[in-house]
């Protein structure tokens, strides 16, 4: 009997999330983990790093505690040092840090605006500008982005989260362009709406959280573990000539028009 080869195992690979300790970034770390790779889940509050680390490790593979801060170049570069210094190398980078606040765009201050794009935005680029070696040496390098409905869509009141996510999938393509021929590639993974802690309060009993599902087919919010298919495949050989795309995980939110 013919056996089909399994072109996402991970197995021998290196990853790190930057944003891995909660949410979207949590469950693509484990999700990482459970299908071969070693994962560095990264994030700011090291009783949450520890967390994740055991559940990574008590999938049986190898993992690093260590702390990191999007908006701090330095911070990244630590990082990255350290796990080079641990595994040898980076194969696999996940942006997956993000902060946001629902303000009204007349009121909105410079200083929440300027600290949104920073996380959102400028900590992305950062931390691709900071593992563009290793991953370029790793020869088959993948980023994985995590962009938002909101790089497509307007929400109302979030003016500056929509402007950063904008920018990254707008980041994605280009660097999917550029780093192509250095064998890395970009892309980004659109998620629909997951109650995290993100955003929860956002969604759940308001009005609208209900918008939301009137305009999802399939009527409901995602669950986290839902999206770790799409990241898993982007960090595979399966997408081995996908570079600068998105995916959308979304429940059929963007492909909608009406649906009563």
């Amino acid at each position: 009997m013919i056996q089909a080869e399994n072109i996402t195992d991970l197995t021998g690979r290196t990853a790190v999330v930057i944003g891995g300790t909660s949410g979207l970034g949590r469950a693509i770390a484990t999700g990482l983990a459970r299908s071969g790779a070693n994962v560095v889940a990264a994030g700011r509050r090291l009783e949450l790093i520890e967390e994740v680390c055991a559940e990574i490790e008590s999938l049986g593979r190898e993992t690093l505690r260590h702390t990191v801060d999007v908006s701090k170049r330095e911070s990244i570069d630590l990082l990255r040092d350290a796990v080079i210094d641990r595994f040898k190398g980076v194969d696999i980078l996940v942006n997956a840090a993000g902060r946001t606040a629902r303000t009204a765009s007349a009121n909105v201050e410079e200083a929440e605006w300027t600290a949104i794009i920073d996380t959102n935005l400028n900590g992305m680029l950062r931390a691709c500008q900071s593992f563009y070696e290793p991953l370029k040496k790793s020869g088959s390098g993948r980023i994985v982005n995590i962009a938002s409905l909101a790089s497509f869509v307007a929400f109302h009141e979030v003016a500056a989260y929509g402007a950063s996510k904008a920018g990254a999938l707008a980041l994605t393509r280009s660097l999917g362009c550029e780093w192509a021929r250095d064998g890395i590639n970009v892309n980004a993974i659109v998620p629909g709406v997951f109650p995290t802690e993100l955003n929860e309060k956002l969604l759940n009993g308001t009005e609208r959280g209900r918008e939301i599902l009137m305009r999802t087919p399939m009527k409901r919010f995602g669950r986290t573990e839902e999206i770790t298919g799409a990241a898993v495949f982007l960090s595979s050989a399966a997408a081995s000539f996908i570079t600068g795309q998105s995916i959308a995980v979304d429940g059929g939110f963007l492909a909608s028009g009406v649906n009563s």
